[in-house]
């Protein structure tokens, strides 16, 4: 995408909410001439346990394990960074990190390298899919327990530095040794993006970072030019990130003057809104977006965006319910908190935020729903009829926290046996696909489609009972009517996961969400005419909210 369309759609979206941009980092300014009384009281803390404490303290530690149960206090998104973590946790967002350009797993208590990533620095040296990295910098990284935050720390690093690797190939009997220049790579959040059918395009996002809306520009824009006419927007599991970039997101697809959010923080933060911009380049397709349980922040600011405004059919479930603006505050020491500082409602007036005054009730709230069927069943879900708000074109929401679809989706439990439980949570479907695909590399070296891969794959009982068999040498019994059961959900995700470590995440969701229910709700709505607007429902008329200023707290 051109310099000049992000420029022009930029500007305009984000100026109409300048104090708003969800995670921005500042400096921590004091507004005091001199210590208050709470400061004193503090002072005189500190000073009796360095001075009178039985034991010596070291106050810098007792402090750095204290700040997170003060933030604690205020609300469950409030949080305190410190400063040797501050870095890797804004490259989750901003987009980009330097490391050697490679996708890992830990296979066997051995980092394998399961793809490398193109033009990578990795790639340029000759690293292969496959590759077990045996040494980092000449220390043993096979049989040690590494976790995969230590293997980040030792991979990535200052753009331009060096790394040094031993590695083990499976054609050599020798330790391979490489050493790989880092550098800038993408964090990518766009997972997948593919034709769903001849008309209908499908675009996952993990996260709403700073590369986000580019990546989603650029799905959109190349769907469109297959000849994707409407789109499914998945948005399951997305936990959010940068408020801006959903506005960005959503003002691709609103007319000019129609709301995104609006805010309420405190006093000298007066209530503001953010307003499409009338210069998105799809505002004529038709838009399903997903949702479920995790769906969270910025996934909820897009998808009320465009279910108030009647631009789009929510599926799913009731998304988590976190309406909460974060302002990120640099510390002296280079430590950081992210304090809660507002609140965003939709179009209508809702509060995405849901209720925390019972800390231990918003910890267990996903579990409470479960417990109480509302995953498996819409007449499970209690929805507060007091918090009544209407889209733009009259059809009846609800507040109370999340955003609640326009058609919900029970989770699918079909094939779900205790079988496939035990499978999936030894992780034994990961390790069957990684080492079919190892033991096979030169089969499927020139595969570049799914078409092409499931025609040198095993017809599926063959697949099936050769993965039965390896997950008995590695210590679960094989139990024939439960495996019957699963047999086509163990198929499905053993060619996805296969189809991910030869060819990559978008092969990987094109066959997994052929057995998506969710998926196929969406093309189904789509394809009858639910998610053609605007919709008028006449019986919901008079409900609507005097005005879209929010409600005050």
């Amino acid at each position: 995408m051109n310099n000049l369309k992000k420029t022009s759609v930029w500007v305009p979206v984000i100026v109409a909410l300048a104090f708003v941009t969800g995670l921005f980092a500042d400096q921590l300014l004091s507004h005091h001439s001199g210590p208050t009384a709470t400061q004193k009281k503090f002072q005189t803390i500190l000073n009796l346990i360095r001075n009178d404490y039985v034991d010596e303290v070291n106050l810098d530690s007792l402090l750095e394990n204290t700040i997170p149960g003060l933030l604690a206090n205020l609300d469950p998104h409030s949080a305190y960074i410190p400063a040797e973590d501050l870095e890797s946790v804004n490259d989750e967002l901003d987009g980009s990190f330097c490391g050697i350009g490679v996708q890992f797993m830990i296979n066997n208590d051995t980092i394998t390298v399961i793809e490398v990533v193109s033009g990578g620095p990795s790639e340029k040296i000759g690293i292969k899919a496959g590759d077990r990295i045996v040494k980092v910098d000449g220390e043993d990284m096979a049989g040690i327990g590494i976790t995969n935050e230590q293997v980040l720390k030792k991979l990535r690093g200052e753009c331009g530095t060096p790394v040094k690797l031993g590695i083990r190939r499976h054609t050599a009997k020798k330790t391979l040794q490489f050493e790989v220049i880092r550098g800038e790579l993408p964090n990518n959040t766009v997972d997948a993006e593919y034709m769903l059918t001849p008309e209908i395009g499908y675009v996952r996002v993990n996260k709403f970072g700073r590369t986000t809306y580019d990546e989603f520009f650029q799905a959109l824009s190349e769907l469109k030019r297959d000849g994707a006419t409407d789109f499914i927007i998945d948005l399951r599991g997305n936990t959010g990130g940068f408020m801006e970039i959903a506005f960005l997101m959503a003002n691709e697809f609103l007319e000019r003057g129609q709301t995104i959010a609006t805010t309420r923080g405190r006093d000298y933060y007066s209530p503001s809104g953010v307003q499409a911009d009338g210069r998105g380049s799809f505002k004529d397709s038709r838009i399903v977006v997903l949702i479920d349980e995790f769906s969270a922040s910025s996934s909820e600011i897009f998808a009320g965006a465009l279910q108030d405004n009647d631009r789009a059919l929510i599926v799913g479930r009731r998304s988590f319910g976190k309406g909460l603006i974060q302002r990120q505050s640099v510390l002296p020491d280079s430590s950081a908190i992210r304090l809660t500082i507002g609140r965003y409602y939709t179009p209508s007036g809702r509060c995405i935020q849901k209720d925390y005054s019972n800390s231990a009730s918003y910890g267990h709230d996903i579990i409470d729903r479960y417990n109480r069927g509302e995953m498996f069943s819409e007449d499970s879900i209690k929805l507060d009829t007091e918090l009544r708000y209407e889209t733009l074109n009259g059809r009846t929401v609800y507040g109370g926290g999340g955003i609640m679809p326009d058609i919900f989706v029970p989770n699918d439990t079909s094939g779900i046996t205790s079988y496939y439980l035990n499978v999936a949570n030894a992780g034994m479907l990961q390790k069957f696909a990684f080492d079919y695909v190892d033991a096979n590399r030169e089969k499927f070296e020139e595969v570049s489609d799914i078409e092409e891969l499931s025609s040198r794959l095993p017809a599926d009982d063959s697949l099936l009972r050769q993965f039965v068999n390896f997950a008995s040498r590695n210590g679960i019994q094989a139990r024939w009517y439960y495996i019957n059961i699963s047999h086509d959900l163990i198929v499905n995700q053993l060619k996805a996961l296969i189809a991910r470590d030869i060819l990559g995440y978008n092969a990987y969701f094109n066959l997994i969400n052929r057995i998506d229910t969710n998926v196929a709700k969406a093309v189904e709505e789509i394809e009858k005419g639910s998610a053609d607007f605007p919709v008028t429902n006449d019986r919901n008329k008079g409900n609507r909210t005097p005005d879209n200023t929010p409600p005050s707290d």
